[in-house]
């Protein structure tokens, strides 16, 4: 998803399509499985969270119920090419976890394609968006109840318009950066892999844990 990724040109065209054949994007997960899988969002990862004692687990609970009971964690992972970048959202004390990202409907001939034109998206869970061995960065915050009921719709809005994926113009980056923006963090250039993008994101925030929505 960088800038020199996607210059324009027949012959990069040509040359990334190549790449891209491998199967640059993995198939989406049905909505049906995507429901029924279930992450453990007492598992999240993030680069400030390390493995800690079991003794610790309590004072750990609390320390979240202190940040704030909802979270959204912006997430990157491997794909055969670039990338992919999404959220995870949900509640600090359930397991279940909700996946937001936008991704090119279809097989690897759509991905292909997005590289000219805009093309059918899907923005639920895909292919190893729920796989702790695939990511590569992340980034958490927590919010409060009523914060999180504004930025829950407002993902659910997102999603529900935006129809298509182009991959210099509409793309997955882009998409979490609109949630980020929402939220009131401060969002990086958004032309460039999804990993450095949710590194940028955080650094760009000083690590910041807890997000207050101005009033509306």
């Amino acid at each position: 998803m960088t800038k020199e990724s996607y210059r324009s040109g027949s012959c990069l065209v040509a040359g990334f399509a190549l790449a891209a054949m491998i199967s640059c994007t993995m198939p989406s997960a049905s909505a049906h499985e995507a429901n029924k899988r279930i992450a453990d969002a007492n598992a999240l990862v993030s680069n400030d969270a390390g493995s800690r004692p079991a003794p610790q687990l309590t004072r750990r609970s609390v320390a979240r119920a202190e940040k704030g009971p909802y979270y959204v964690d912006f997430r990157a992972r491997t794909a055969a090419s670039w990338g992919h970048a999404f959220v995870w959202y949900g509640k600090t004390s359930e397991r279940a976890v909700e996946v937001a990202g936008l991704t090119p409907a279809g097989d690897t001939l759509a991905y292909v394609i997005g590289h000219l034109t805009w093309v059918p998206s899907e923005t639920g869970a895909s292919y190893g968006d729920l796989d702790p061995e695939y990511l590569t960065a992340s980034y958490r915050v927590y919010l409060n109840e009523a914060d999180a009921k504004r930025v829950f719709a407002y993902i659910k809005k997102l999603q529900a318009s935006s129809p298509v994926w182009n991959a210099e113009t509409t793309n997955c980056t882009g998409f979490i950066g609109d949630i980020a923006e929402f939220m009131g963090l401060k969002v990086p250039y958004r032309w460039q892999r999804p990993e450095n993008f949710v590194n940028s994101l955080k650094e760009m925030n000083g690590g910041r844990q807890i997000v207050r929505l101005s009033a509306e």
